[in-house]
C-alpha cells in the first residue's frame, strides 16, 4: 500500500474542511470570548434541531456531562448506580466521585449492550441485600462502539423501579434507535466530543440532552460553579464545565459535514463485513437501530496471531476493553470476581478494533481484510 492506513484519519478530515475552519477560528480571535462565546450557543442551538431535543447544554467533556447529570438528581452516597462492566472508565468513574455505588450488569453476547435481563436481575439483587442496603436511582446504559442499547426494555425496567436512565451516548451521537436519535433515549444523555470520536472537537468537550426543563437549568447552573442570578451568586455546588469558544467553532464546521461522515462510515462497515464473511463475529445490529460506527470490533480465538498480522502490514489496530471496569484496580472495593460479568470478560479477551473512520478507501479495506484473513490462515 503507497497510502498509510490511519486508524483514525483526522488528517483527511481537516484537509476537506480546513478553509471553514481557519474562519471559524479567526472570528473568534476576533470577538475574544473564549469561554462560552456565541459559538457554544450557536452549537448548542444547532445540536437541538439536530436531534429534536429541547435542552442541548454544551460543556468541558463527555466525563462532565455524565457527572453533571448525576449531580443534578442529587446521587450520592447509598445509592446505586447500574451500568456496563465494558466501558470506558469515565462511565462508572463519576458515580464513584460522589460517593455513589456502581452496580456493573454484564451486556449482552450480540450487541455488546447492557443485557436488559440481567438489569433487572441486578436491581432485584440490590434491593434485597439487606446486609449491604443501596438505594437504587439510576440506570446508564452504554450505547457501545455507535450502537444504542436497548431502550425499550431498559425504559420499561427503570419505570417499574422508578429509576432515572441517563444514555451514555459518548460514542453514539448521530445514530438512530426506531425513529429517534441517540441522545434522546433516556431522561437526560450525556456525549462525548473527544477527537477520536464520530464527531469531535480538537480538544475535550461534550455536552448533555434532556426535554426536561427543570433538570436543564440545574445542568446550566452546575456547568458554571452552581451559578444563580449573575456570577458571584452561587445557588449550588457545581464545577468549572463550560465549553471552550474554539472547540465549538470547529464542531460547527464539522456538524455540516456529518451526516455524510455517518453514510461513509456505513459504506467501510458494510464493505467489512462483506469480504471478511460469518468467520468473525461482530457486532450485531438490530433492525430497528443504526449505528455510528465509532469502532469497529472483531471476535476472534485467534486475536493476537490477527493483529501481529495487521502490525507487521503497518496497519493499527486497537483493544476496546483489555480490561472489564469490574477488573479494574481502582473498583477493587466493590468485591467483584472477574467471571461474575462472564461475557465482559470473554469480549475483553477475544475483541479486537480495525480502522474506521469515513476516508478509507476501497483498495485500504481490502487490503485490511486480506491481512486479517492472513492472520488465520497463517496460524
Amino acid at each position: 500500500m503507497n497510502t498509510p492506513i490511519q486508524f483514525i484519519d483526522l488528517a483527511a478530515q481537516q484537509q476537506r474542511i480546513l478553509l471553514k475552519i481557519e474562519k471559524r477560528i479567526a472570528r473568534v480571535l476576533a470577538h475574544g470570548n473564549y469561554i462560552m462565546g456565541p459559538e457554544v450557543f450557536e452549537l448548542e442551538e444547532k445540536f437541538s434541531d439536530f436531534l429534536k431535543v429541547r435542552h442541548s447544554i454544551s460543556c468541558s467533556s463527555g466525563t462532565d456531562a455524565l457527572l453533571m447529570v448525576l449531580m443534578a438528581i442529587n446521587v450520592g452516597p447509598g445509592d446505586a448506580v447500574f451500568t456496563s462492566p465494558f466501558s470506558f472508565m469515565a462511565t462508572a468513574e463519576v458515580i464513584s466521585l460522589l460517593g455513589a455505588t456502581p452496580v456493573f450488569v454484564d451486556v449482552d453476547p450480540d450487541t455488546y449492550n447492557m443485557d436488559p435481563a440481567s438489569l433487572e436481575r441486578a436491581i432485584q439483587q440490590v434491593m434485597q441485600n439487606r446486609s449491604a442496603p443501596l438505594t437504587p436511582r439510576c440506570v446508564i446504559p452504554v450505547d457501545i462502539f455507535g450502537l444504542p442499547a436497548d431502550y425499550d426494555a431498559i425504559n420499561a425496567i427503570a419505570g417499574k423501579f422508578d429509576l432515572f436512565v441517563l444514555e451514555d451516548a459518548a460514542q453514539s451521537f448521530g445514530a438512530t434507535y426506531g425513529h429517534k436519535k441517540a441522545g434522546t433515549l433516556g431522561h437526560a444523555a450525556a456525549t462525548s466530543f473527544f477527537p477520536a470520536k464520530p464527531l469531535g472537537c480538537y480538544g475535550d468537550s461534550g455536552a448533555v440532552f434532556t426535554d426536561d426543563d427543570d433538570l436543564a437549568k440545574k445542568i446550566e447552573s452546575i456547568r458554571v460553579h452552581g451559578k444563580g442570578k449573575e456570577k458571584y451568586d452561587n445557588i449550588r455546588i457545581g464545577i468549572n464545565g463550560r465549553m471552550d469558544t474554539i472547540q465549538a467553532a470547529i464542531l460547527l464546521e464539522k456538524l455540516d459535514i456529518f451526516e455524510n461522515e455517518i453514510q461513509e462510515r456505513n459504506r467501510v462497515a458494510s464493505r467489512y463485513s462483506a469480504l471478511l464473511g460469518k468467520e468473525f463475529k461482530r457486532q450485531t445490529i438490530p433492525p430497528n437501530s443504526t449505528s455510528v460506527w465509532a469502532q469497529f470490533s472483531l471476535q476472534h480465538p485467534l486475536k493476537h496471531q490477527i493483529m501481529a498480522s495487521l502490525s507487521k502490514n503497518n496497519i493499527p489496530t486497537a483493544v476496546y476493553y483489555p480490561k472489564p471496569l469490574h477488573c479494574q484496580t481502582a473498583f477493587s472495593y466493590l468485591g467483584y470476581a472477574p467471571d461474575d460479568f462472564p461475557v465482559s470478560l470473554n469480549l475483553s479477551e477475544t475483541i479486537f478494533s480495525l480502522p474506521m473512520h469515513p476516508y478509507l478507501e476501497e483498495e485500504q479495506i481490502r487490503h485490511i481484510c486480506d491481512c486479517v484473513t492472513d492472520g488465520v490462515r497463517l496460524g
